[in-house]
């Protein structure tokens, strides 16, 4: 076949699908005809057009009607992919509408995976059990790009790291802590009640500059009178963080709490008596101004809200 995507994508037409899928289900022009509700003659231009399109012929004529041929049996096999796939499209639109499926895009900062979006998807599922849900992990500045560019519904993070903020929609719904913490096997310090001068001869795993929890840290430390440490390791990743402390006895972090507390239910990380004195960091709900949201992200955005609300 010479005929390029765009030339099929131009001339081929769903109706010219469902003749083809009609003659391999009844086996007559009549019949097939009177399947689409059209008259005979249209249904035999309609084939002729097809078989045109594809310069070859598509059926044979036999004493028991009309039987594709190998170009035939090609084309019905993609007319009733097609078909199933349109039918799919159909189900998942009038999910969307009703609520009751289609998919949801969100972004998170890692400090609410843990006890905020984890047991809002087990909530989700409950009530929308057919609901695909894509969950990204990342740093605030990098969401945003992402809900920007549509590939996203919603960003549970920070929209004050944006050059733009006026381009979102900003709920605020509370403020994530921070911990310190060291590898789950590191010599335990006698001393009750640390402060960071204590852990000056320690290696810092830090986030990198552009990040909230990195400007928190240089907070601690400016009014314990310190400086950032010099051999630091930057990382984003609080699976890379655990590695590292776990296979070192020089080296501590910052974490946000609900993920340190995790960490140290599974004897991964200890969390260090240290009380940090700077402001914590707020997060909230970002969306795009000016954007539709689908019923699905409005769902997950109230169960946000009542989540948010004080006992």
């Amino acid at each position: 076949m010479k005929n390029t995507l765009d030339a099929l994508m131009a001339r081929l037409r769903m109706k010219q699908l469902q003749l083809l899928i009609a003659l391999d289900d009844h086996k007559s022009l009549h019949k097939a005809a009177g399947v689409l509700a059209m008259t005979q003659s249209a249904a035999s231009k309609m084939l002729h057009e097809l078989e045109a399109l594809c310069e070859a012929p598509l059926f044979e004529r036999s004493r028991s009607g009309m039987l594709a041929n190998q170009f035939g049996h090609c084309l019905i096999r993609y007319a009733r992919l097609m078909a199933a796939d349109l039918g799919a499209l159909c189900d998942d639109l009038a999910q969307i509408r009703s609520g009751a499926g289609g998919r949801l895009a969100i972004g998170v900062i890692m400090g609410c995976v843990p006890n905020v979006v984890v047991p809002l998807l087990a909530r989700m599922h409950e009530r929308q059990p057919q609901l695909a849900v894509e969950v990204v992990e990342d740093t605030s500045l990098r969401m945003l790009a992402l809900l920007e560019d549509g590939k996203l519904d919603l960003v549970i993070g920070r929209v004050s790291v944006s050059d733009a903020p006026d381009k979102f929609q900003y709920l605020p719904l509370g403020g994530e802590s921070a911990s310190v913490v060291v590898g789950y096997h590191h010599p335990v310090l006698k001393k009750g009640t640390l402060t960071l001068r204590d852990l000056q001869r320690h290696r810092w795993l830090v986030y990198p500059g552009n990040m909230p929890m990195h400007d928190l840290l240089k907070r601690e430390m400016d009014q314990a009178g310190l400086g950032m440490p010099s051999n630091q390791i930057a990382t984003s990743s609080a699976l890379v963080t655990v590695s590292l402390l776990q296979h070192s006895a020089d080296m501590v972090a910052l974490l946000p709490s609900d993920v340190a507390q995790l960490f140290a239910r599974h004897r991964m990380v200890r969390v260090l008596a240290l009380a940090l004195e700077a402001d914590y960091q707020s997060y909230g709900i970002v969306t795009r101004r000016g954007g539709t949201l689908s019923p699905a992200a409005d769902q997950f955005i109230q169960l946000l809200r009542e989540k948010s609300l004080p006992e």
